[in-house]
């Protein structure tokens, strides 16, 4: 929920980022008259025009006062005669023939490139942060395949079965020995051991308990060996020597009617802890780390 709050909160942020940065585009694209053209305004407007027949300073400014007065009464009533040429009226130019401007290109090519910009970071963030459960990928339920077809596969091949869009290997489990169930129900929580005393099966989490490496399997020892610092687990995930804490993690894995084997990586039980072995397997052959 706080994260969802987070992800709502810096998408709004960001659009009224966008919708600030479109309110000062739009404000700087009308424009203003630069200084020296102001100053030639002011200038002109100050500055009396030579008047025709006018010798002395007192005929200039009669014939001023009297081109002001003509000036006043004909503000109303038309156009009048400046010094650079007629006034003319205004006419709002079409906006086809001003066409896009420099400045209002640029601004909109920002704007286009933030809003694309944290839309894609707001949909990484989403895709990144929103729960897997339930999609079919790792962090969901995932469907391995069939019970028999998986038990053929390891017996056939002497090793674990892979499902790599679970991240997991699927071992067998002697579900026939009393013993070996007798000592797991101790140690295993009740879905686990379901899985071993039904199934025949455990499926383990591929990552070693100690750093996080994925940790192969030794076709010769029979045993799930760590390649980073040589911690070592037997065949159904239970430790036996190296710096791992605890066995290795496992799933829960469900039989569906049609025998498909359904692995829950979206819940993640712990090892069994240092000394479990209730198997009794040792090394069968040479160690590979």
């Amino acid at each position: 929920m706080l994260v969802a709050i987070v992800i709502i909160v810096i998408l709004l942020v960001a659009a009224a980022s966008v919708v600030l940065l479109a309110g000062r585009a739009r404000a700087s694209s009308t424009g203003s008259l630069s200084r020296e053209t102001r100053q030639r305004d002011d200038s002109s407007e100050s500055t009396p025009a030579p008047v025709e027949g006018a010798t002395t300073s007192t005929e200039i400014e009669a014939a001023g006062r009297e081109r002001s007065d003509q000036t006043r009464t004909s503000a109303f009533g038309g156009l009048i005669r400046r010094r650079r040429g007629e006034v003319v009226e205004y006419e709002p130019v079409d906006e086809e023939e001003i066409g896009v401007s420099r400045r209002q290109f640029l601004n909109r090519g920002i704007l286009l490139t933030v809003g694309f910009s944290l839309s894609g970071f707001g949909a990484a963030m989403l895709g990144f942060l929103w729960p897997l459960q339930g999609l079919g990928g790792f962090g969901g339920t995932v469907n391995i395949g069939k019970l028999a077809d998986i038990l053929s596969a390891i017996d056939a091949q002497s090793k674990p079965f892979y499902a790599a869009q679970a991240r997991t290997y699927v071992v067998r489990y002697p579900k026939d020995n009393p013993t070996a169930l007798a000592a797991a129900k101790k140690i295993y929580k009740p879905a686990v051991f379901k899985d071993m005393s039904e199934l025949g099966i455990v499926a383990l989490y591929q990552r070693c308990v100690h750093l996080g490496c994925r940790v192969p399997f030794c076709q010769t020892s029979q045993w799930f060996e760590c390649p980073c610092h040589g911690s070592k687990y037997n065949r159904v995930g239970e430790k036996k020597a190296g710096p791992a804490p605890r066995g290795l993690d496992r799933f829960y894995a469900t039989q569906t009617s049609d025998t498909s084997i359904i692995v829950d990586t979206g819940n993640i039980f712990l090892g069994p802890p240092i000394g479990t072995n209730t198997t009794g397997q040792n090394a069968e052959g040479p160690l590979c780390v």
